[in-house]
């Protein structure tokens, strides 16, 4: 255990569900090095469970999805409460954690307030057009990033970085006994199980939602006997949920915080893009992946993508694998007939659904060892003693 003189105070931002697991985490490890240390932040209930306390609850702070004046002004008012935060000088170091849409600002905020920066789960340059890493250069003075490959990026782009392992491998199990996680929640070995992931922002749950709706009803009129969890954020709170199930005719089991057991336990899960894909491959678990946003968002990334994205893929399992290993219905493909009919392909098709959770193990293998908070935590500590 490292114990510094002077008391560390850090200051860990985070901006959604995922954000909040890795920040829990992340101050776990702090405090086992250093129990001296002194923890704020913006998060959930895991990285407030963790010891950290909360200057502002992440659920309220996400800008990402909103949308006219009031939200304009909304965002506006939230950056100058961080940029005074920031000047308040209560912290000697600030942590980002992934989000850059959203961190990517705010480090902005905090390089010009004199604050050390540290940014956990860096922006993936490896995906954007070279020019934004001088955003990078410029907020950032020390990068930890959590794919192999991304470490020689940010070497040779003059930043400071560290690669410390995915920590995704710290807060998913080696192995789950399924017939136990089975028994637990209800469900028989003999049962066809569908896991359902709609996202951990409330606008991606009322766009993505209906569409995981129309393909259970198609499912189950294939499959009688199948049964569906939805596995719920803890950023999504129950009076949205609840008014877009009851429009199921079909029984859909909730489970809150759970989402790893819910995909060790199924056969298959239904995902929104995001963390959640990587984390149902760590498991092990055969997937569909989908996404949709409103006409005007994808228009806007079209153009985006026409002059700076670089990648083939948006799923983190197909990225890390370099190919496609999981089906992506994106936009106008994201429907529920198409989300039913991959489905249906996969757990019909014995070889293609062996394939991919062969795949899927050497995804898992390519993310390194456990212990990447660990890692992180040390990297945070020792920015706090320069």
């Amino acid at each position: 255990m490292v114990l510094s003189i002077v008391m560390a105070r850090i200051l860990i931002i985070s901006g959604e569900a995922s954000g909040d697991l890795h920040g829990a985490n992340l101050a776990k490890a702090l405090k086992a090095r250093d129990p001296r240390v002194s923890l704020a932040g913006i998060g959930g209930r895991a990285m407030e469970a963790a010891g950290v306390r909360l200057v502002e609850e992440m659920g309220r702070f996400d800008v990402i999805g909103m949308v006219g004046p009031f939200a304009l002004v909304s965002i506006i008012r939230r950056f100058i409460m961080m940029r005074r935060l920031f000047r308040s000088k209560q912290w000697d170091t600030v942590v980002f954690i992934d989000h850059p849409g959203l961190n990517m600002r705010l480090a902005y905020f905090a390089k010009a307030a004199g604050m050390q920066v540290v940014y956990y789960i860096a922006p993936q340059i490896w995906a954007w057009a070279p020019w934004r890493i001088r955003w990078i250069k410029q907020r950032v003075d020390h990068v930890l990033v959590i794919l192999p490959f991304e470490k020689s990026l940010y070497d040779e782009a003059g930043v400071r970085c560290t690669f410390v392992g995915h920590p995704i491998l710290d807060a998913v199990a080696g192995r789950y006994d399924r017939k136990e996680l089975r028994r637990r929640f209800g469900f028989s070995d003999d049962e066809r199980v569908i896991a359902l992931l709609p996202g951990s922002r409330a606008h991606e749950v009322q766009v993505l939602l209906p569409i995981l709706l129309e393909a259970v009803e198609k499912l189950a009129r294939c499959e009688p006997k199948t049964k569906f969890i939805l596995a719920q954020a803890s950023t999504i709170h129950d009076n949205l949920l609840q008014p877009l199930l009851r429009r199921s005719s079909i029984p859909i089991a909730l489970v809150k915080e759970q989402a790893t057991e819910m995909m060790a336990l199924s056969d298959l899960v239904l995902v929104a893009s995001g963390t959640a894909t990587l984390q149902a491959a760590v498991v092990g678990t055969p997937m569909v992946l989908f996404y949709r946003t409103t006409p005007l968002t994808f228009w806007c990334a079209n153009v985006v993508i026409r002059f700076v994205i670089r990648v083939k893929w948006i799923g983190l399992v197909n990225l890390v694998a370099g190919r496609t290993v999981v089906p992506e219905l994106i936009q106008s493909a994201a429907t529920g007939q198409r989300l039913y009919e991959e489905a249906l392909r996969l757990l019909e098709d014995r070889p293609t659904y062996n394939e991919m959770k062969r795949d899927l193990a050497k995804v898992r293998a390519a993310l390194g060892e456990p212990g990447a908070s660990a890692r992180a935590a040390e990297a945070v500590l020792s920015a706090c003693r320069a």
